[in-house]
């Protein structure tokens, strides 16, 4: 009897994880292989950012699981994150609109000039090849991924999971139409994930595509990458979307580093940036922007209005979950920059910001 439970157990097991080798993702080989060795950011088999980065500082004295299973930081809201439902558009010239709804971390639709760019869509409970462990969600997405309007683009900015997540994908494959555009080697996950080869778009830092009458430019990040055990085998990248008069940059995840004063420099000035603030730790500070350096990188880009993404969602590390907005409010205050922060599913009209209000302190 003991023995049948064992394998019960273990067949039920087996049937929860049966989708984690999938989540896993694809491995570069064949065409894709060649083309990213040809990467200048690729070398002696993975990629590389252009300067230098570690992604855990040591610092002695300090343990940081003793922190995370005791430390005192408030790392959930006291109550429901608010949610609101994207209000229908107002009537607009569309050659000038330029509205943002943040649905939740970094999964952001951008609507401009009459057309729509999804970023980062996670949909899932978890940030995780599982759905039974790993960073659960904080608040419900505002609005069912069926129910997202036609897309004409969807951008990836790095294959972790809190950034690409196979079941979103998935749903997104049979629910729209719109072209994948990834960093180099991502297309592997899509390929494994069954998104057809005409519909996943791999660019390298530099390199532009045309969708929709937009020019989307893949730009220089510094991160890292991995789903599993291997590091780096994938490329990570910002991302510049641009219309014939309005333009909006995304950070992906970076650490703080001279590339933004470049991209302000080629590309730039921005009518709005969306800027990582959360996430951050002195143990990983290249490669995690802290609040006070995305506003650094937001006025190295010469951007105009700043939206926070990458905090409220997911808790992913040691900080109290609303200290990133609170700090980066202070010192947008401090710079003189214009700054938005919706509530998950608010559409901000960059040209008519809402007022920053500090909705999150009374959940905080």
């Amino acid at each position: 009897m003991r023995g049948a439970a064992g394998l019960a157990a273990l067949a039920g097991l087996a049937w929860v994880a049966r989708d984690v080798p999938a989540a896993l993702g694809g491995r570069l080989s064949g065409a894709r292989a060649e083309r990213a060795a040809r990467s200048p950011q690729f070398r002696e088999g993975t990629f590389h950012n252009q300067a230098g980065t570690r992604t855990m500082v040591a610092e002695p004295g300090r343990n940081l699981l003793r922190e995370l299973i005791f430390g005192k930081q408030k790392r959930r809201p006291t109550a429901p994150v608010p949610l609101l439902r994207p209000s229908t558009p107002r009537p607009a010239d569309t050659a000038d609109e330029l509205n943002i709804v943040w649905y939740g971390h970094a999964s952001t639709l951008i609507e401009i000039e009459g057309r729509r760019v999804l970023l980062d869509p996670v949909w899932s409970e978890r940030c995780s090849p599982s759905n039974l462990v790993g960073p659960r969600r904080l608040h419900e997405p505002p609005v069912r991924l069926d129910e997202l309007p036609p897309l004409d683009a969807i951008l990836i900015s790095h294959d972790h999971y809190d950034h690409l997540d196979m079941p979103t994908v998935r749903a997104l494959l049979a629910g729209q139409s719109a072209p994948f555009l990834v960093p180099l080697g991502v297309g592997a996950h899509l390929d494994r994930w069954g998104v057809p080869a005409d519909r996943i778009i791999e660019l390298d830092w530099s390199e532009s595509h045309q969708v929709a009458g937009l020019e989307i430019t893949a730009t220089a990040a510094q991160h890292f990458s991995g789903r599993g055990l291997r590091r780096d085998g994938t490329l990570w990248s910002s991302w510049v979307v641009a219309g014939a008069r309005r333009k909006v940059f995304y950070t992906g995840d970076s650490g703080y580093f001279d590339g933004y004063a470049a991209i302000g420099a080629e590309h730039g000035p921005f009518d709005v940036t969306l800027m990582q603030i959360g996430a951050y730790d002195r143990a990983w500070p290249t490669i995690h922007m802290f609040p006070e350096e995305a506003v650094s990188a937001h006025l190295d880009l010469r951007g105009g209005l700043f939206v926070p993404v990458h905090w409220a969602t997911f808790n992913l590390a040691l900080h109290d979950w609303s200290e990133p907005v609170d700090r980066l409010w202070a010192e947008a205050k401090a710079r003189d920059v214009r700054l938005a922060v919706p509530r998950p599913g608010e559409r901000v009209v960059v040209d008519e910001p809402p007022a920053v209000d500090g909705w999150w302190q009374a959940v905080a």
